[in-house]
């Protein structure tokens, strides 16, 4: 009998210090956010005590909650920023509890509002809804610097008179 020695076919790639792939050198730099100027942290904007302003635009759509925002006749009034001055992200609060954040690193529009509000409702029947027509937003830096409050309403008044709930002193 004579000793044969078989060459190993296969090459481990470790011990040999062959790779089928070159390692790649990952980076670990992260990427910054996409977010452009003049567009805030709302955060920063309560150490530095600035007041945010809301779009007005928004008690007057009567849009419902469970309807997509798409459906909306003003679509040019999406566009336009919910606050002044924008913010990357907010928190929209319901009085019954409910919070939903809008975010858009280019700065929140009343549209990415109604589109995380729509999220919460898409699968709501008109019916399980008290109050499924947005009334508007409000901002009371008291309660929370960092959220909007969601005013709703039992159903969407025709064309211009859709007034916010918070009529206390104006009557």
């Amino acid at each position: 009998m004579t000793d044969t020695v078989h060459p190993l076919s296969k090459v481990d790639s470790a011990i040999s210090g062959l790779s089928s792939s070159p390692p790649e050198e990952r980076k670990t730099h992260r990427r910054t956010s996409s977010s452009v100027t003049g567009v805030f942290n709302i955060n920063d904007l309560e150490k530095e005590g600035k007041e945010l302003a809301i779009a007005p635009e928004t008690q007057k759509l009567n849009w419902k909650l469970n309807t997509s925002p798409a459906t909306l006749d003003e679509k040019d009034v999406l566009k336009k920023m919910l606050t002044d001055p924008p913010v990357k992200k907010i928190d929209l609060h319901f009085p019954l509890g409910l919070e939903v954040t809008a975010r858009n690193m280019k700065g929140v529009t009343i549209k990415d509002a109604l589109d995380a509000i729509h999220k919460q409702f898409k699968k709501k029947a008109d019916d399980e809804l008290d109050l499924p027509v947005l009334a508007g937003f409000e901002w009371d830096k008291e309660e929370s610097w960092t959220r909007l409050i969601v005013h709703q309403k039992k159903e969407g008044a025709p064309s211009g008179g859709g007034k916010k709930k918070k009529n206390k002193n104006e009557e």
